[in-house]
């Protein structure tokens, strides 16, 4: 179940949002009194609520905004006991004074926005002991590592308990808050208006990762990088995952690079079943795999990995679907969907550069290689055998196919160009890896000047629908991601 916090600066909107949220299907709200700022009415909050409640009034150390004397604040809080809200969150240290009473049960809390002490059961034994329905404990994650320490104590927990880990890295907290027997974790009204560090909102909760539906049996996959909250792939996976019918949940996990062999290591206790590897991990994972296939190989690269047991298998599906893609476009006039004898420019020298250009390498493309950092490029052009050339030469090639694997033109800078409009001639093949957004100013560009275009969303959909396989054993349903996607990052207009 979620939680969804409220925090409004006037009564009426806290009972308006109320009354939305649970026509949207909330089951529990929490309104947070200290957000108020005229004088605070209990009795009108709790009068006729369309459904149950947590009363909570934070203070500033504590990550709230009251500036009540504390006589008064806790007096707030025993007029909710009174009045008969469902929960009353009381901090640990207050809890011995604030009797029990009614129906009303203790959320008993602790915040610490520095860290994720060492002592975490500990804590929990002694908030326990004050006459606690529920524990709550919600800690700044500093580590990977962090979430695992909450999550076992949520699982471990004889007293049920909400456990939380803030910040970007503790999102993985949130999201399987359920499956380690949490009786519920929060959510904020709307993803603007977040209460507290890495607090994702209820249509995020409910829409994208479908919390009410992750039990102890739902199988976890997920996608490695740092930073990670960007990334677009838990959304097209999740809305596959669930169109498949299949019980499972993809999770966004921030892996900072020193923690990559920590974090791979406890895949069991995760309950990992496959992984998506990004940025910076996509060559730092090689020497962590116990197998590969010889495209990762190849490539020097891995974007996916499959667990089994003990096995880590990698893979690398950039490769196939951007090869796939250009084929596609290739034969979409009628012609053979061939790249052998073509010469073939890509810019960048990056994890994307490296698999396409050894996907058009070995389909007997002659490859040309450039980038605004030219040692890099060198680098890889003596790996593979093919040419380089300075980035302000890139528009002496005049290539038959033309591959960005550079961010610009990436959201938010979409008024730039890899490559120059006048450079561009018909007979060309234009491919940008970027797809948010879908219709880069290059993509526009090609368009104008009539070239056959292949745009990042086909890669990137092609590419999450072969990792989706490669994790569930079923064909992606690649319109469904595509959609979704779509929906993502906007219209796309030409």
């Amino acid at each position: 179940m979620l939680c969804v916090s409220i925090g409004r600066g006037r009564h009426r909107h806290v009972i308006a949002e109320h009354r939305h949220l649970v026509e949207q299907g909330a089951r529990l709200v929490e309104l947070r009194l200290d957000y108020l700022q005229s004088s605070i009415n209990v009795k009108r909050l709790l009068a006729d609520r369309p459904g149950p409640v947590v009363i909570s009034c934070r203070r500033e150390r504590d990550g709230g905004k009251s500036t009540l004397s504390e006589p008064d604040r806790q007096m707030l809080l025993r007029t909710a006991i009174s009045e008969g809200a469902e929960y009353v969150d009381i901090e640990e240290d207050i809890a011995a004074s604030t009797p029990r009473f009614g129906q009303t049960k203790r959320i008993i809390s602790l915040h610490n926005f520095r860290q994720t002490p060492a002592d975490l059961p500990a804590i929990h034994a002694r908030m326990a002991a004050l006459d606690a329905d529920i524990v709550k404990i919600a800690t700044m994650a500093n580590q990977p590592s962090d979430n695992l320490r909450m999550l076992r104590l949520i699982r471990d927990s004889e007293i049920p308990t909400v456990g939380i880990c803030m910040g970007d890295l503790g999102m993985p907290t949130r999201i399987l808050a359920g499956k380690f027997g949490a009786p519920f974790t929060f959510a904020t009204f709307h993803q603007e208006r977040a209460l507290a560090p890495g607090q994702l909102s209820f249509a995020q909760m409910t829409e994208s990762y479908h919390y009410d539906d992750v039990a102890a049996a739902t199988k976890v996959f997920g996608v490695i990088a740092d930073p990670v909250g960007h990334s677009l792939s838990p959304l097209i996976h999740n809305a596959a995952l669930l169109h498949a019918g299949i019980d499972a949940v993809y999770v966004p996990f921030r892996v900072p690079p020193e923690h990559l062999e920590d974090f791979l290591a406890s895949a069991g206790e995760w309950d990992l079943r496959g992984l998506s590897v990004t940025i910076p991990h996509k060559e730092a994972v090689l020497d962590k795999l116990t197998d590969r296939d010889e495209w990762v190989d190849g490539i020097g690269a891995a974007n996916t990995i499959v667990f089994d047991g003990p096995a880590r298998r990698g893979y690398n599906t950039d490769c196939h679907a951007a090869m796939e893609s250009l084929e596609r476009a290739m034969s979409s006039d009628g012609a053979p969907a061939t790249l052998s004898g073509k010469t073939a420019l890509v810019l960048g020298a990056g994890g994307a550069s490296k698999a396409i250009a050894y996907g058009l390498h070995q389909r007997g493309a002659q490859v040309v290689l450039t980038s605004r950092t030219l040692d890099r490029a060198k680098q890889l052009a003596d790996r593979l055998g093919c040419r380089v050339v300075d980035w302000k030469s890139r528009h002496g090639v005049a290539p038959q196919v033309l591959v960005n694997c550079t961010p610009v033109g990436m959201h938010p800078n979409v008024d730039e160009s890899p490559f120059d409009k006048h450079h561009l001639k018909p007979s060309m093949i234009v491919f940008d890896t970027v797809y948010n957004p879908e219709s880069t100013l290059l993509v526009k560009f090609a368009r104008e000047q009539s070239c056959r275009v292949v745009t990042g969303i086909e890669m990137f959909v092609r590419q999450a629908a072969l990792q989706f396989k490669l994790f569930t054993g079923q064909e992606a349903p690649s319109d469904v991601m595509t959609d979704t996607l779509r929906r993502a990052i906007g219209p796309v207009k030409y």
